[in-house]
Formats: C-alpha cells, structure tokens, sequence
C-alpha cells in the first residue's frame, strides 16, 4: 500500500478495508499507526544484511556491498525512504526499531575489527550512513516529468524555470538527466573510504607513540 501510494495513504481503516477486517481488530497487532510503521521499517530492513569481512574481503568491500544493497532496497520501496531515514531521528536510539540497529551493531563491529578503536569506528559509521542516507534521498528525488521525452529540459519539467532566476540548473539539464545513481554512489564511497584509511593509517601510526610514552611517564 506505502509502495503503491505512499506512507500518508495509510491508515488503520485502509488497511482493514483491505484486509477485509475490522480496523479496529488491528488494533490486537499493533497499538498505533507509529507502531505499524515501525513494523513496515523492520520488514524492509531485513532485507539489508552486513556481510562480516571474511573470503579475504577489506572492510572497505564490506561497506560498499552494505551501501549498494540499501541502495537497491531504497529504489524497491522509494516511499518508504523516508522511514528508513528520516523517522529514526525523532526516537531515542535504544527505541528504535531492532532492524534499525542491527547495521549500526554490525558497522562498527566491522571496523573495529579493521583496526579503529571504537570511537573512531562509531564516527565511520556516522560519516557511511550520513553519506548513504543523503546519495539515497537525492536519488529517489530525482523524478522525471516526461521520460519519452528526449529533449532534456523538457523531460526533466526545467523548462518551467524561469531561466533568469535558474539558468544555472537549465545549464545542467544534460548532466541532472544522464545521472547515473549507482556511479554517484561508488565515487562518494571512494572519497569516503580514502578519509577512512586515512584516519586508521594516523590512529595505527600514533597508537604505539602514545602507548610507550604513557609508559616512559610512568
């Protein structure tokens, strides 16, 4: 129904309506809407598995596998994004759906395996899922008007722009037409992962530094 028609179609007296129940009975299943929506994240995120490095794979293989599996997932129920990015803010961690937090589990475990401490295995998986989150929300914004239409501006509905306040965005309609959401992804994943080996090379570099002077103190 959410694919079909979006996340504000839904209600307890549709979904009876199409179960062919008493709304109210669902009321037995889950206690309220925000109940049921947590349930439809739940569902949608069990598809989205993180695979623990191993067959030889880095940790960066890793996090490109888990960002493209989202990314299909996103594409497959594009009006369920919004729950699966954007609800989890207004709930306390701990509250959250369980499917929410296995990634979270898994990611940090992942690269602390890698070699970060922990802290700096928690700020990988801020950067990797702000990233993901962000690329992903873009790409299922990037709706088309016309897509028999050839003409770019046109099919991309630029051609309402007023062209003196957007010439820039008009400019572009060639490039916004030929994205490609599966190359954005793996080129802001390169930029990403190269930061991230980055600060594990420093930490590595720093670690024993720091260790033998503690000790040289004492």
């Amino acid at each position: 129904m959410i694919d079909a028609d979006g996340v504000e179609a839904l209600s307890m007296r549709r979904l009876g309506r199409a179960l062919g129940r008493d709304p109210m009975r669902l009321y037995r299943f889950a206690a309220s809407k925000d109940e049921l929506l947590d349930g439809v994240v739940e569902l949608v995120l069990a598809d989205l598995q993180v695979p623990r490095a191993v067959d030889g794979a880095d940790w960066d293989v890793v996090l490109r596998r888990c960002a493209h599996s989202f990314r299909a997932i996103a594409l497959a129920h594009p009006h369920v994004v919004p729950l699966l990015v954007t609800r989890p803010l207004a709930t306390p961690l701990g509250l959250r759906p369980i499917a929410t937090l296995r990634p979270l589990e898994a990611i940090v475990d992942l690269l602390v395996g890698a070699g970060f401490d922990p802290k700096g295995a928690l700020h990988g998986y801020r950067l990797f899922t702000g990233f993901l989150h962000g690329h992903v929300l873009n790409e299922v914004q990037e709706q088309v008007a016309d897509p028999d239409e050839t003409d770019d501006l046109l099919r991309l509905g630029l051609h309402r722009l007023p062209a003196r306040d957007f010439p820039r965005l008009r400019a572009l309609a060639h490039e916004l037409a030929a994205y490609d959401g599966a190359a954005e992804l793996d080129e802001g994943l390169d930029i990403l992962v190269t930061g991230l080996r980055h600060q594990l090379s420093a930490g590595l570099r720093s670690g024993p530094a720091h260790r033998a002077g503690g000790a040289g103190a004492s």
